[in-house]
């Protein structure tokens, strides 16, 4: 017996099928594009979104034909706003959560309710990653596809609509709208009244702790060749799925998923919903886990900062990796120094994540000397991208959220370098799963709840989950980072005034 996880991600989906004890059977990568046709928008075409996916689908299963899956979930990038069609059909470009043109909804939002009753009741900053402002564009810019629009959907219901006929979404990614009551576990009926959206607009919550949400319809799994259906059960976000697959199903347990993006996620019993972690803009929501709620901190450049060097600066690191088979980042890191390095990177070529959220800040390096070399810019990278990690891990403590333990998942868990900074610059243990591909293993998980192949969650990352080992701060390297740590939380502040100017 199999099952599927199916991962929407920004610019590309994966389908995995993997056995009862975690083992991967098949893997298909699809890769989709973003639209960007006006400053500050970036939008996806859902409609080719819907189509990679269906060929990877389609592929996966083919190559399991001897061990079909029995269940899917889904695991999905937040924030996508998809007005559609009484056939489910997209109407316009889906609106990503990297889209920032809501800054004037945002504005009347805070007149209307105010940031911090809004934090309290959803669990949602005040941002333009939200999927609210995004529906109070569409009313004033698109009336036209707004007054359209039989439904307003996110990518877990938009595909739920296409296999079953009917869209759902889990509480976990509603719980990221900014329209989902967290005290009561439902859409917040006042809030949507005040904004003049109706609640049967959006989609179907799915049963409160989770489970089957429908059939695959039978015309669709003809074309995947399968004769006894499959079952679809409630997934999640993404992140929520990969901190379910790297296995934080318990408070104080937290992952770090370094990808493009760098992402923590940090599991609570209940939800803190503190000036603390308002203040930092730290999203608190629903976890895929029942009981369970997260709390997530951002980094925008994460991997992506290191890609832009590799290929900006390192073409002839580059050159030899493809000529020998290595990977260009172990040939870049191979002469960097032991000890800290002597430049600080402020890595805020996106404009910086949580805590500021700040577009205007930019990227820096300081303390450059005739001395620096790649192998050393490098390194220097990593340590800051580290250290605005212990930036955030900080502010969780500030405001109450423990953190006993990282599981570390994404490309970033690959370099045994940037996972031993990671455990001496944060000064916390940290925990590689085998399956780093943790955000489908994530929605297997949950598929296999839902069709009784476990009897829980707990039960499920016990039966499927191994870690390769556990990382400990190293004395010696601590303290001098600490050291360093304290220089860096004062370069934005320093430095925020004259990228403003600049």
């Amino acid at each position: 017996m199999s099952l599927l996880g199916l991962d929407i991600g920004t610019a590309g989906c994966k389908a995995i099928v993997f056995r009862e004890d975690g083992a991967i059977l098949a893997r298909v990568v699809r890769e989709y594009s973003i639209l960007t046709p006006h400053p500050n928008w970036a939008e996806q075409d859902a409609e080719a979104v819907w189509q990679a996916a269906w060929d990877a689908l389609r592929e996966v299963v083919t190559a399991t034909a001897g061990n079909p899956p029995k269940a899917m979930a889904l695991s999905v990038q937040g924030e996508a706003v998809i007005p559609v069609d009484r056939d489910g059909r997209a109407l316009r470009p889906a609106i990503l959560g990297m889209d920032t043109r809501t800054g004037e909804e945002n504005r009347r939002l805070a007149e209307q309710f105010g940031a911090e009753t809004l934090f309290r009741r959803t669990g949602m900053p005040l941002h333009t990653i939200n999927t609210l402002p995004k529906l109070l564009w569409l009313q004033r810019h698109e009336r036209k596809v707004w007054d359209k629009a039989h439904q307003f959907l996110l990518y877990e219901d938009f595909f739920l609509r296409r296999f079953a006929g009917r869209a759902t979404i889990s509480h976990c990614l509603a719980s990221r709208t900014q329209m989902y009551d967290l005290a009561r576990g439902d859409w917040a009926d006042d809030i949507l009244e005040q904004c003049a959206i109706g609640r049967e607009r959006l989609a179907a919550l799915a049963p409160n702790d989770g489970g089957v949400v429908g059939r695959l319809r039978p015309d669709l799994a003809k074309q995947l060749g399968l004769t006894d259906g499959v079952l679809l059960v409630s997934g999640g976000h993404d992140q929520a799925c990969a901190a379910l697959g790297s296995g934080v199903v318990e408070p104080g347990l937290a992952m770090v998923s370094t990808g493009t993006a760098e992402v923590v996620e940090v599991a609570m019993a209940t939800p803190a919903l503190n000036d603390t972690l308002r203040r930092g803009n730290i999203s608190v929501y629903r976890h895929v886990a029942p009981g369970l709620y997260l709390a997530m901190t951002l980094n925008h450049s994460g991997g992506l900062l290191l890609r832009w060097f590799r290929d900006t600066c390192c073409a002839a690191e580059c050159e030899r990796g493809k000529v020998t088979g290595r990977d260009p980042y172990d040939l870049i890191l191979a002469d960097a120094p032991d000890s800290p390095t002597n430049v600080f990177v402020l890595p805020h070529f996106a404009g910086s994540g949580t805590p500021w959220l700040d577009t205007a800040s930019k990227g820096a390096f300081l303390g450059l000397t005739f001395a620096a070399n790649r192998a050393t810019l490098g390194k220097a990278i990593l340590e800051g991208l580290t250290f605005e990690l212990r930036v955030n891990l900080d502010l969780l403590k500030e405001g109450g959220v423990a953190i006993h333990e990282l599981h570390a998942v994404g490309g970033g868990a690959r370099s045994p370098l940037w996972l031993q900074l990671k455990a001496d610059i944060c000064g916390v243990p940290l925990r590689v799963p085998e399956v780093t591909e943790a955000a489908c293993l994530g929605a297997a998980l949950l598929a296999g709840v839902g069709a009784g192949v476990y009897s829980d969650l707990h039960s499920a990352v016990r039966q499927t989950l191994r870690f390769k080992g556990r990382l400990e701060p190293h004395p010696g390297n601590a303290s001098a980072y600490e050291a360093r740590y304290k220089v860096y939380v004062g370069i934005y502040p320093t430095l925020i005034p004259l990228l403003r100017q600049m």
